[in-house]
């Protein structure tokens, strides 16, 4: 059965961890709209141009140049069996652009996760984590420390704090998702294809939680 999912959660949340076990479990491609920018400025496609064009001048990318491109990756053949897409759709005109995608190369979203974390627990999260700055594994201070204080445990690199890795920029992350993505709830909880897991509770429990959704 086609399997096309979008993950839904605030900053924090654990949107990127729970999108890898997924993809790798179900075989999917996991498409976040990060590296989609990346793969069309790599391979630059008139439409990565054109989004380039407008990461240039420090502007957001238009909603219509994203749909675009979304619709040219999902339209790809990885995707044919189905995809999980985390980072998109973030407001209600991307869903309904989505939505319209979907019929137009029959490949309608099926299953909406939404990992839903209270504020306080995200904040610990998000202020705690830590990455490499040579391979990028990520850590937290509390409940994914490395063997050496600092020092990452895979390629020996320095563990770093992500800028906006605090309070601050995590208010205004919080808000604009309370503002943008958090309608989609409702959006998607009236067609009937959303489902709300518990991203408080351990990893493995959260992700058995989504096999269960998934089947």
């Amino acid at each position: 059965m086609l399997k096309t999912i979008i993950l839904l959660g605030a900053p924090g949340a654990g949107k990127g961890t729970n999108a890898k076990k997924i993809t790798s479990e179900y075989h999917l491609p996991h498409i976040s709209t990060g590296d989609m920018f990346r793969e069309a400025l790599r391979d630059e496609t008139e439409l990565g141009k054109l989004a380039k064009s407008y990461m240039d001048k420090g502007l957001l990318v238009p909603d219509e140049v994203t749909i675009s491109l979304v619709k040219e990756r999902l339209s790809k053949d990885d995707c044919k069996d189905g995809f999980l897409l985390d980072g998109f759709p973030r407001n209600l005109k991307q869903a309904e652009a989505l939505e319209e995608i979907g019929k137009e190369i029959n490949r309608p979203i099926n299953y909406v996760i939404d990992i839903n974390v209270p504020e306080e627990i995200l904040k610990d999260r998000i202020t705690g984590r830590r990455v490499c700055k040579k391979c990028g594994a990520p850590y937290h201070i509390k409940t994914l420390k490395p063997k050496v204080d600092g020092v990452c445990d895979i390629c020996g690199g320095e563990l770093m704090q992500r800028k906006d890795d605090n309070e601050e920029a995590l208010k205004v992350r919080l808000d604009e998702y309370h503002h943008q993505t958090e309608p989609l709830i409702n959006y998607y909880s009236k067609k009937g294809i959303l489902h709300t897991v518990d991203g408080s509770k351990d990893l493995k429990e959260v992700m058995a939680d989504i096999n269960a959704i998934l089947g």
